[in-house]
């Protein structure tokens, strides 16, 4: 099964750029078999890692907090699970 760990950060004001740097800098480890890293308006940071695993596995790696002077509130965290590949 593969599971997918959802990151998603709003960094302070005018510290999108700095935020998107800091992230793609912050290493996994192991690496995921996948990685993808994303931007939106008001400087919105996305990260998923795609896993082999269960849903409720433990010891995934998670991106960490990166600190109040970079983010407006304390980062969202989700997880998924495949349920159907349509590619």
């Amino acid at each position: 099964m593969t599971v997918a760990l959802m990151w998603e950060a709003r960094a302070v004001a005018g510290k999108g750029e700095e935020l998107l740097a800091w992230v793609t800098r912050q290493p996994l480890d192991p690496a995921p078999l996948r990685r993808e890293t994303f931007r939106a308006p008001e400087d919105r940071v996305l990260v998923i890692t795609w896993w082999d695993g269960a849903y409720d596995a433990d010891g995934l790696p998670e991106l960490p907090e990166p600190g109040e002077a970079l983010v407006r509130r304390a980062v969202h965290r989700w997880r998924f699970e495949t349920v159907a590949d349509e590619g």
